[in-house]
């Protein structure tokens, strides 16, 4: 298996961070067929594939600023306001990823991007795995 671990810098603002560039790249060299795992080990943040750039990423922020208020109702508190549900994320935007890859290209339809979902304004700098499972 083939695995490699990248730095994205988040920020301190929310955001859907388009990852699929990074993902062809770590695919560059690989000429057959497998799976790819995209793995964020962080307890914080999800991935997600979506459409990005006609407001799917703002949509989906939108949504879960209306699902996961960042308020007091948390019993998780440490961090900034609300960042208990940083922790809730997860659960409903998983923190893995598995995308089938033919001919070293990864099979995604023609709208969709494979993205790092971060409602964590406490962690600017996240990890990504990529890991290539040859079939």
């Amino acid at each position: 298996m083939r695995s490699e671990e990248i730095e994205i810098s988040t920020g301190s603002d929310e955001v859907v961070h388009d990852l699929t560039s990074a993902v062809e790249r770590f695919l560059e060299d690989v000429e057959g067929d497998g799976l790819l795992h995209v793995w964020v080990p962080h307890a914080t943040a999800g991935l997600a594939i979506l459409e990005t750039g006609a407001g799917s990423d703002d949509d989906l922020l939108t949504a879960l600023r209306k699902l996961l208020p960042a308020d007091d109702r948390w019993r998780h508190r440490h961090g900034s306001r609300g960042h208990g549900r940083d922790h809730v994320l997860p659960a409903l935007v998983p923190p893995y990823a598995t995308v089938p890859v033919l001919g070293g290209v990864p099979v995604l339809g023609t709208w969709q991007s494979i993205c790092l979902v971060d409602t964590n304004i406490d962690n600017p700098v996240r990890r990504v795995r990529f890991s290539f499972l040859a079939g």
